[in-house]
């Protein structure tokens, strides 16, 4: 989440920036927000710029045509449903066009610092291969998480998991020699590691 919490100056940029992180590196994110944010930060003023505008600015982020015309959607549904403000609530923010459980999970936990897990690649991953869920897509992970995670990890255990992921616990090969929780991991579907 760092490219997103680079903007987390109010929930609307957070949601944002979040999507366009999707599937984006965070170099990439981090320019693209800029540059967008530089011509709007408000749902009613990003409205107002044409949507060839705002892919102008985002590209080159992945599927950036589709995210132009989302966060266009996302401004439109905000002023009508929401009086210009990211809810705050989980389930509101899911009725928002593009936004699935992740970016939800991260707007509540960034934007309004409630309890939330935010579910990727990484941590669905890591979280099946340590042994500490047993499940098959990251929304089944992001419940058994909430059930078994105390609260109080819940915020940050996405960070640790996605560096810990991108450095260490890559999805193939993961340096097991160099892990320091070696000795707690089940290393479930892990067939060869340095």
């Amino acid at each position: 989440m760092p490219a997103i919490a680079k903007y987390a100056e109010t929930p609307f940029t957070v949601l944002i920036s979040c999507l366009l992180s999707l599937r984006t590196q965070d170099r990439t994110t981090i320019a693209a927000s800029e540059r967008l944010f530089a011509i709007a930060v408000k749902p009613a003023s990003m409205l107002a710029v044409p949507v060839d505008t705002i892919e102008k600015a985002i590209y080159p982020v992945a599927f950036f045509r589709v995210k132009a015309a989302t966060i266009h959607d996302i401004c439109r549904h905000l002023l009508d449903r929401f009086g210009g403000e990211v809810p705050a609530d989980l389930d509101d923010l899911l009725t928002l066009p593009g936004v699935g459980r992740k970016t939800a999970n991260i707007v509540v936990t960034i934007a309004f610092r409630k309890h939330g897990i935010a579910v990727d690649t990484h941590v669905h991953r890591i979280s099946n291969r340590l042994g500490y869920v047993r499940t098959k897509d990251a929304d089944s992970t992001e419940m058994a998480l909430r059930r078994k995670l105390p609260k109080r990890y819940w915020i940050q255990f996405n960070d640790l998991l996605v560096a810990y992921g991108q450095n260490l616990c890559k999805p193939i090969s993961p340096m097991c020699s160099q892990c320091k929780i070696a000795q707690y991991c089940r290393r479930v579907g892990v067939k060869v590691s340095r």
